[in-house]
């Protein structure tokens, strides 16, 4: 006789098929909400502190795409609190690459491309013994 409760026809005493009733589990859901906690955005002035640039040259950025803002209720340029590190990113391969700022953003996704799949590679060979050291 089967164990499986999900069957609803097991083979009774010599063979013969009986019909059971397969026992209904009921399952006890809570869903909880939590307070989102908002991210707390930076300014034009303290992005443009915190990475040393001026400020119309991160408007620069912002308009060839480099770096994402959003505008608040008043207008004003407002900041994920990792622009300053994208910034910093930017003037990187600015000083060490002889490309112009435009052509840097294809650049900048192309290695965040190559960070995706080297993260997706990790998460396929968790568990395996190769040397994985390259990556």
């Amino acid at each position: 006789m089967s164990n499986d409760p999900r069957s609803a026809a097991a083979p009774g005493p010599g063979g013969a098929s009986r019909t059971e009733a397969a026992p209904r589990q009921h399952l006890d859901v809570r869903v909880r909400s939590h307070a989102m906690v908002p991210v707390r955005r930076l300014s034009l002035d303290d992005v443009s502190r915190r990475s040393g640039l001026h400020p119309d040259l991160v408007r620069r950025f912002v308009g060839l795409g480099l770096v994402e803002a959003t505008r608040d209720a008043r207008g004003e340029l407002r900041f994920a609190p990792t622009a300053p590190a994208t910034l910093a990113r930017i003037q990187r391969l600015r000083a060490g690459l002889p490309l112009n700022y435009a052509s840097i953003g294809l650049v900048l996704d192309l290695l965040d491309r190559i960070t995706e799949l080297e993260d997706a590679l990790r998460r396929s060979n968790t568990g395996s013994r190769r040397d994985e050291s390259w990556i």
